[in-house]
């Protein structure tokens, strides 16, 4: 399993950015590779979440052992704490940056497929909104959306003010990232006001899975959400389980997400290191 971190400069971003990138281009087998075994990677893209970076899943879950079992490449950028958002006056342009031009470098570098239904976006709390809103947003890109114990917040904001301790629940950074917050139900920085409109043009939605701890905050508006897809007609798979908002659960969790993909069954396991037998 290749893990490969990579800089590059982001035009959307408007300076060098980092990601790492999972790829299990050098797996080792011993009987003679086929045409199978060199077809283009099926592509998750991972999204961290708030105070995190492109380090948070290699060194919080077990995504690269897993990734390598299902023959899944995995992109894993920077966000900030921008919640993947386009703030263009000052050239912090994290939706196209996470939707458009991360999927057309990696595509560049990597021997990835350009399929819609094997490309993949997912995240964890700020990550899951990222990628919920901006995999409906770049629709004709994404197959598939995760989100893990999703930062669903909007709402909440309307009563946001100074006093928390946290500096991303207070209301002017809030303001700093989302705009106006009496404005953002009726935009696109609702991924419920996306899809309303998806259906409204008749355009079909990524298939979507979502999954909250049942000691995590944030599972009533999870639920919220999962409900209002529904009534939508998103396909959705929706999973509650033992945990609060913290790696145990996202480790449990994205590899659920794995299995609900659609990948290869019958991938061949390679030799790697460590699982040599005597």
């Amino acid at each position: 399993m290749a893990l490969i971190e990579v800089n590059f400069f982001s035009k959307a971003l408007m300076r060098p950015v980092t990601m790492n990138v999972i790829l299990p281009a050098d797996k080792v087998f011993f009987e003679e590779e086929t045409e199978e075994d060199n077809k283009p990677f099926k592509t998750l893209y991972l999204l961290h979440g708030v105070m995190g970076n492109y380090t948070d899943w290699v060194t919080g879950t077990c995504i690269k052992r897993w990734a390598e079992e299902k023959n899944l490449a995995v992109v894993m950028p920077s966000g900030a704490n921008m919640f993947y958002l386009d703030h263009p006056n000052v050239n912090e342009n994290y939706s196209e940056f996470i939707g458009k031009e991360l999927v057309k470098i990696t595509r560049r570098m990597f021997p990835l497929s350009h399929k819609k239904e094997d490309t993949f976006i997912a995240g964890l709390s700020m990550g899951g909104y990222g990628a919920i809103r901006n995999g409906l947003k770049y629709h004709d890109t994404f197959g598939y959306i995760a989100g893990l114990s999703s930062a669903m917040i909007l709402e909440k904001m309307d009563v946001a003010d100074d006093s928390s301790p946290m500096f991303f629940e207070k209301k002017s950074f809030l303001e700093g990232v989302f705009g106006d917050l009496s404005q953002i139900k009726d935009c696109e920085i609702n991924p419920e006001w996306i899809a309303e409109n998806m259906k409204k043009d008749g355009i079909p939605f990524p298939h979507m899975y979502l999954a909250c701890g049942l000691d995590d905050p944030l599972l009533p508006p999870n639920r919220k959400f999962r409900d209002t897809m529904r009534e939508l007609g998103v396909d959705v798979t929706y999973e509650e389980g033992p945990g609060a908002h913290e790696w145990d659960f996202w480790n449990r969790y994205i590899k659920k997400v794995l299995d609900w993909l659609p990948l290869d069954k019958d991938s061949k396991e390679g030799l790697n290191s460590g699982n040599v037998g005597l």
